[in-house]
């Protein structure tokens, strides 16, 4: 196991699992720049690791996270040259993305509040597991801004728009159930039971072949935009052409007529 500390959030490696753990728990881990750019740094790292097969978002304390660190915000803002946007450019916007460009799991574990960017980073994950306890909220309109950070995007396609607008303009919390009965979220359990609930998905993951994963990750992305079924199809038939000649694939066609369990290697 390899593992390193940052000022304000912890990387750990061990079995192929990448655990990046926001440890602000003071703060309820509200993002900070720095805080928001290692962790876009660490999960592109892993993108190009071929050790790491998962990658886990977790949190210190009894929030997942609070979302930008206000109090830094409006220090910043003291600078007249200051802008939202750029921010957003700079800091929170690389890591959203990272999230969903890289060709691995990206599993997030949620207790407590996910508020704003939070939400963003939460929902931004491939797989959610959450305590019974966690909810999602969007404050934005609160302090006279909009959602950001990919919630406009994330929200409706989940949502719909009716609700997606009524979470943003009302603040209206999500509740743990609530997010599980519309698909924002995989799994909710009590909170003794997240652990148990975290190493289930992972061992279910590891029994995957890597490409396969990868592959599957990268045309589920690209079906949200495609322009046509028949566009995303070839797309399909490409990918396939590539996995159809993997020695995974062999390997699981084999162990399915020999009635073994499959050995993948990534191959």
């Amino acid at each position: 196991m390899t593992t390193q500390t940052a000022s304000e959030f912890l990387n750990a490696t061990k079995e192929g699992v990448l655990t990046l753990t926001l440890n602000r728990p003071e703060a309820l881990n509200a993002l900070t720049g720095t805080m928001l750019r290692g962790l876009a740094e660490a999960v592109t790292k892993a993108g190009r690791d071929k050790s790491v097969r998962v990658i886990v978002i977790a949190a210190a304390g009894r929030a997942f996270c609070a979302g930008a660190d206000l109090g830094d915000v409006k220090k910043r803002m003291a600078d007249k040259s200051f802008e939202h946007g750029d921010e957003l450019r700079k800091s929170f916007n690389p890591l959203i993305l990272a999230l969903r460009r890289v060709e691995k799991p990206v599993v997030a574990v949620v207790q407590g509040t996910a508020a704003g960017a939070g939400a963003s980073l939460a929902l931004a994950c491939d797989l959610k597991i959450c305590s019974t306890d966690a909810k999602f909220l969007n404050a934005f309109s609160k302090v006279g801004l909009i959602p950001d950070s990919g919630l406009t995007w994330l929200l409706p396609r989940a949502l719909g728009l009716s609700l997606a607008l009524e979470h943003a303009w009302l603040a209206k919390p999500i509740t743990a159930e609530t997010a599980l009965k519309f698909g924002l979220v995989n799994r909710v359990v009590p909170a003794e039971e997240l652990p148990a609930a975290v190493g289930e998905t992972l061992c279910s993951l590891f029994a995957v072949p890597p490409l396969s994963l990868a592959l599957t990750k990268r045309a589920m992305n690209r079906s949200l935009e495609a322009p046509s079924l028949e566009d995303q199809m070839e797309h399909e038939a490409q990918l396939q052409s590539f996995l159809g000649k993997t020695k995974d694939h062999a390997e699981g066609i084999s162990s399915f007529l020999e009635k073994r369990s499959p050995k993948f290697t990534g191959e």
